[in-house]
């Protein structure tokens, strides 16, 4: 009896591991698949913005008004703003209107990015992409299956980031060329970072006994980390490989 016992205990926790291991494999599916359509959002909105902007004569009565009139503080700021918000009132949002906002915070990030079109040539943003796409799949796979507890490197990641914020900052007075090489390498650290150890926070967030709901909120919160990564890692890069249009 007591060897037919540890067997149906031993059956029930293979049992009960299996389904943890399958809801964690969808969960993280839906966190990936979330994050893929901001940035398709984000690169559509970026492109269709660059397009309108310009014309054969130069910029459009659009384009002056997002990247030359006071609007363009705006256009900056607007990504900033929906982000904050989104992270502070999710809790008590639904999902879909969660994810509506992650839609929009998506498509104003891709409108502020659309400078990077008037910087760079079509041919090195594209090559970048699929850089930083390869680069972060690495990372996140990384942060996904390794057994070594990332948040020591996290907290050292996050006082990088806020280093270079205060660097960025300096170097607005300073314009210099040094010191901005010097961010861009440190951010492309950085982020490499925090996209193992995002990966690794998301995975242990899943809880096999939330609701739906609290599994939706979860998971656009966690595609909205990984976006942010795979974004500034990109735009890190692409100071690097980015080819200026002149």
């Amino acid at each position: 009896m007591a060897d037919l016992r540890d067997y149906q205990t031993r059956t029930a926790q293979v049992q009960a591991g299996a389904v943890i291991d399958e809801g964690l494999r969808s969960y993280m599916l839906k966190v990936y698949n979330l994050m893929a359509v901001g940035l398709a959002i984000t690169g559509v909105a970026a492109y269709m913005t660059f397009a309108l902007a310009f014309g054969e004569g130069g910029l459009t009565a659009f384009g002056q008004a997002i990247y030359v009139s006071p609007l363009k503080w705006l256009v900056m700021f607007a990504p900033l703003g929906m982000v904050m918000f989104l992270s502070f009132r999710i809790q008590s949002m639904s999902v879909a209107a969660a994810q509506g906002a992650f839609w929009v915070y998506a498509g104003l990030m891709g409108l502020s990015l659309s400078s990077i079109f008037v910087i760079y040539t079509g041919q090195s943003i594209v090559q970048t992409f699929f850089v930083t796409a390869a680069s972060f799949g690495a990372l996140s796979l990384y942060g996904y299956t390794t057994k070594r507890d990332l948040s020591a490197m996290g907290s050292f990641m996050v006082m990088g980031l806020f280093g270079i914020l205060i660097a960025s900052v300096v170097n607005i007075f300073l314009q210099s060329g040094a010191l901005q090489f010097a961010i861009s390498v440190v951010g492309v650290l950085v982020f490499a970072g925090l996209t193992a150890w995002d990966t690794q926070k998301i995975k242990e967030s899943y809880y096999e006994g939330d609701g739906a709901d609290m599994a939706g909120r979860k998971a656009i919160m966690g595609a909205l980390q990984l976006y942010l990564d795979f974004i500034n890692l990109f735009l890190f890069l692409l100071r690097f490989l980015g080819n200026n249009r002149n």
